[in-house]
């Protein structure tokens, strides 16, 4: 069984790249919207939406189980977007990718 193109690049995503499951006509989905848009320019962060009706694995997979919320490749919400979590979960983000390229900057130096 080949793994999907989806959790492919949810797999490869960076730690501040966010990605938002919904479909178009959802109430719920636009409020994530709304509610995550000061934070992705608070932490530099980019939003990839993929609308789940264009694609049947994906219907499947998250049916009426939108919006779903990914922080780099892992699952940070479902439903409602709790905005003060969100901005804990992408403040841990910013920092975990921050520590990762000093590692990476001194395993080049040394």
């Amino acid at each position: 069984m080949s793994e999907h193109t989806e959790d492919l690049r949810l797999a490869e995503a960076g730690a501040l790249e966010v990605t938002l499951y919904s479909r178009p006509g959802c109430h719920l989905c636009e409020a994530a919207k709304a509610a995550i848009h000061p934070l992705l320019e608070e932490f530099g962060a980019t939003l990839h939406e993929i609308n789940i009706d264009g694609d049947p694995v994906l219907t499947e997979r998250y049916g009426w189980d939108i919006p779903v919320l990914f922080i780099g490749p892992r699952k940070a919400a479902k439903h409602r977007i709790n905005v003060r979590q969100l901005r804990r979960q992408l403040k841990e983000a910013k920092e975990n990718a921050g520590q990762a390229h000093l590692v990476m900057v001194r395993k080049k130096g040394a």
